[in-house]
């Protein structure tokens, strides 16, 4: 199909004009800074999951030069919870390699936002169309799933072919005037009546101008990734308590799983835990299994096996330092920590083990 940027446009602009999402916490006063961190915390996560953490965030590091200087337990500290951890070690050195390189304000040169760490075309697109009004092309998941639809792009996004064809429509499509309005429009034309499961295709301005629609093929596209069974871990966390009420966690590898976060002690299942005790010159007063339970990533399922360990005395204590302390978790100590360790810590408290 020939694109129809005359039809397109003025419909999807006209829609966000009337329906379009204008009040949230980014869009008031979008700075590049602003828009910035509500693009990244955006990737494969939620608006209503996003605002909280985004507004704490803000109120921690209002500014590039103040996320900078943080130490990135506090960084890591304020993402706790929100997931796919390398998104805030990447926001964290791209501010300290724009306060080295560029002074401290953020770049509006596309190909110097681009080479910033964690960030690819769509999100630079969107940061500096969004905050700058330049015209850039967007190109994120819902952009993705409404573009597919209405022009029908067989095939995964993933593969490179099929990614290439949406981009170029992308490119066609946006406008020279209103363009922050335009990628808004998009976006939200995706994540609210262009869903995955359950599109409300009546309620579409382009419903006319969709391919898919017309030929009652919606819920074909975009195009699904070939299905494979994810990969099941198991592992023991070991929540040694002594007699203060403090817990012991240990510093994750920055790379990796949770990399930076603090963790528990673990285990493979095959491992004993009085074993791992005697090493650390320790000893339990008691041992008891947790139910277990299961934490998903996007490649394999974990499932996790919690055991308390009370220890029978506080003379033998690992002192803090080396990627480990004793973690007092009744009061607010600013670490990076994970949702099952979060979890896992809020039954600590409410058991008062």
């Amino acid at each position: 199909m020939t694109l129809n940027v005359e039809y397109f446009v003025p419909r999807v602009l006209s829609w966000f004009e009337r329906h379009g999402r204008k009040d949230l916490p980014w869009q008031q006063r979008p700075t590049p800074y602003r828009v910035w961190v509500s693009e990244i915390m955006l990737q494969q996560t939620q608006v209503n999951t996003v605002i909280p953490y985004y507004q704490r965030f803000m109120r921690a590091f209002p500014d590039v030069r103040r996320l900078a200087s943080a130490q990135e337990d506090q960084v890591l500290h304020h993402w706790s919870g929100l997931g796919y951890y390398a998104r805030a070690r990447n926001l964290h050195a791209a501010a300290r390699q724009i306060v080295d390189r560029h002074g401290g304000e953020f770049p509006a040169r596309y190909e110097d936002v681009l080479a910033l760490p964690g960030i690819g075309e769509s999100t630079a697109g969107a940061v500096l169309s969004l905050s700058l009004g330049q015209r850039h092309a967007i190109l994120d998941g819902n952009v993705k799933r409404v573009l597919a639809r209405v022009f029908m792009v067989e095939g995964w996004p993933g593969r490179s072919s099929v990614l290439r064809k949406l981009w170029r429509i992308a490119r066609d499509l946006t406008p020279e005037k209103e363009v922050a309005s335009y990628n808004q429009a998009m976006m939200d034309l995706g994540a609210t009546l262009c869903t995955r499961s359950h599109p409300r295709c009546a309620d579409c301005p382009v419903v006319d101008y969709c391919q898919a629609h017309a030929q009652d093929r919606v819920q074909d596209f975009p195009g699904r990734k070939a299905g494979r069974q994810l990969k099941e871990c198991s592992v023991q966390m070991l929540l040694v308590c002594n007699t203060r009420g403090e817990v012991l966690l240990q510093k994750r590898p920055p790379a990796g799983i949770w990399g930076g976060l603090w963790s528990f002690p673990e285990l493979s299942m095959g491992e004993k835990a009085h074993e791992w005790l005697a090493q650390q010159a320790m000893t339990a007063q008691s041992m008891r299994e947790l139910p277990p339970r299961r934490h998903s990533f996007s490649h394999f399922h974990l499932h996790i096996h919690p055991v308390i360990i009370l220890l029978k005395k506080t003379g033998c204590q690992v002192l803090d330092g080396d990627g480990q302390v004793w973690y007092n978790p009744g009061k607010d100590q600013r670490r990076g920590l994970s949702a099952p360790v979060q979890q896992l810590l809020l039954e600590l408290q409410r058991n008062s083990i």
